[in-house]
């Protein structure tokens, strides 16, 4: 009798991903603002309703955020995805 091997479904990889796509982005935020504080030497502007917080200090924030937290993401994402589409283009030609 000879058994056949079963395919991994990929999901270990995909559970992995996911948590690093929830983790990473709320540790880069914390280390962000921290950054902040010590460069800029005020509080990170999260608090938008603070009358203190200015309009570049803000737009600052956002950019510095946005940029670095989707990097992170298309990062941890892209090799999930080239690894599924790799698996889709064997499967197509088996």
């Amino acid at each position: 009798m000879s058994k056949k091997k079963e395919k991994k479904d990929g999901s270990g990889g995909s559970a992995i991903t996911s948590i690093a796509g929830i983790a990473v982005p709320l540790l880069l935020r914390k280390l962000l603002t921290i950054a902040w504080a010590k460069v800029v030497g005020k509080e990170a502007p999260i608090d938008l309703t603070n009358p203190k917080v200015t309009f570049p200090e803000a737009l600052g924030w956002a950019l510095i955020l946005a940029v670095v937290v989707e990097t992170s993401r298309f990062a941890i994402n892209a090799p999930a995805r080239r690894r599924s589409a790799l698996e889709a283009a064997a499967t197509e030609s088996d």
